[in-house]
Formats: structure tokens, C-alpha cells, sequence
């Protein structure tokens, strides 16, 4: 067994299943993925509240809207002039596919990818969360969570993200399920114990971690 699936197991043991994203549907999740870029979660959760109070939380209602309008209505996850042209970009895209997610999860994998990358505003974290947690594609998150625990950890990781992801696909059972856990696994073990100041003595990976054997 690698060491990469060992500690995914160990913190599927200890955390068990996180139930990740945290949204009723996959247009949410795309939503929130966009949100969410350089604010707090619980930022973009008053945003999508405010969507759902006003029923506009469906993709051919928000691309109707204005962009101002839309801004206002997600005020609250700041930067809201600029996030509402980065969702109007990716409802622009989605038009293309008549708004059905079904017809966009035909697509390959690696053309679907581009295709992200390619809409103003989406970069590679934003895509990736979106082709994984809404689009249910075997692609795996990086993010700055993954960086910081996994050099704690002793891994000697590239500073590219696309080298990052790779080394984790690598290294893990190419399944869509197990990366939608490892990451929400990490997520919350970054905000648990793995933090900006760790608390490493009560950790239950310190024994294996050369950040915590020092501590």
C-alpha cells in the first residue's frame, strides 16, 4: 500500500464519510465553487441563501438576470461585481448545453477540463471542484489545505498545481467517490489540527508526519 491511500484510509477511519459538497444540487455547487474564490465559506453561504429567497437559484433563471442585479444579490461573498461576471461567463458557456448537466457529463473528461479553463474567471482549483463535485468526473482538488499538510507530512511537492493533481491521481484508485472524500478528509483535518499553528501533539498522523515528530 502507498503512503498517499495510507493516510487517506487512516482519515476516512478517524473522520469517517464528510458528505461533500455541501449543496442540494450540482448548479449549487457550481455556484458556490465560484463564490467561494478568495472569501469565506460562510460568506458564500448568505449569498446562495439569498438566491434560494429569491428562486433564482436555476441556471436559466440567474443567466436572465442582470449581471448588476446578480452582483447585489451576492453581496456578501465579496467581490461580488467580479463574481457575478465569472457566473455570468460560465452561464454563457452553459447555454451551449441547452443548461442540461446530463449532456455536459457525456463529455471526456480532459476536453470538459479545457473547456472550464477556457471561461474567464475559472481557474484550475474552481474547475476541478466543479468537474469532481458537480460533474462527478475522477478529478482530484488541490488546494492551499492539501499543500500545507502534505509538506508537513514530508512530501516533496511541485509547486505546479497540474503536477500536484497528477501526483495524487497517481497514487490513488482513479475513482471519482474516493477523491470527493480525500479532499473534504483534508479539508477538515486542515481546520481540525493540521492548522496555520498545527496541534500536532494531539494528532493521530504525528508519528508519520516529520513536521510533528519535531513539535
Amino acid at each position: 500500500m502507498n503512503r498517499v491511500y495510507e493516510i487517506y484510509q487512516k482519515l476516512y477511519k478517524f473522520y469517517g464519510s464528510q458528505h461533500w459538497w455541501p449543496a442540494e444540487n450540482w448548479f449549487e455547487v457550481v455556484v458556490g465553487a465560484i463564490l467561494t474564490q478568495n472569501t469565506s465559506w460562510k460568506n458564500v453561504e448568505k449569498s446562495i441563501e439569498n438566491l434560494k429567497d429569491k428562486d433564482l437559484l436555476e441556471p436559466f433563471k440567474l443567466y436572465r438576470i442582470s449581471e448588476e442585479k446578480l452582483a447585489e444579490l451576492i453581496k456578501s461573498s465579496g467581490f461580488y461585481n467580479l463574481k457575478s461576471k465569472r457566473l455570468k461567463n460560465f452561464l454563457k458557456w452553459l447555454k451551449g448545453y441547452d443548461f442540461d448537466v446530463n449532456k455536459i457529463k457525456q463529455k471526456d473528461l480532459l476536453n470538459l477540463r479545457e473547456e472550464l479553463l477556457s471561461i474567464k474567471g475559472i481557474g484550475k482549483e474552481t474547475a476541478d471542484s466543479i468537474l469532481l463535485y458537480a460533474f462527478e468526473k475522477p478529478v482530484f482538488v488541490v488546494d492551499a489545505y492539501t499543500k500545507r499538510m502534505f509538506t508537513r507530512l514530508g512530501f516533496r511537492l511541485s509547486k505546479d498545481y497540474d503536477e500536484i493533481k497528477d501526483f495524487f491521481e497517481k497514487n490513488l484508485p482513479k475513482d471519482a467517490q474516493l477523491f470527493n472524500e480525500f479532499h473534504a478528509l483534508i479539508v477538515n483535518h486542515s481546520k481540525e489540527y493540521c492548522k496555520k499553528v498545527p496541534n500536532c501533539k494531539k494528532c493521530f498522523l504525528k508519528e508519520k508526519c516529520e513536521w510533528g515528530v519535531t513539535q
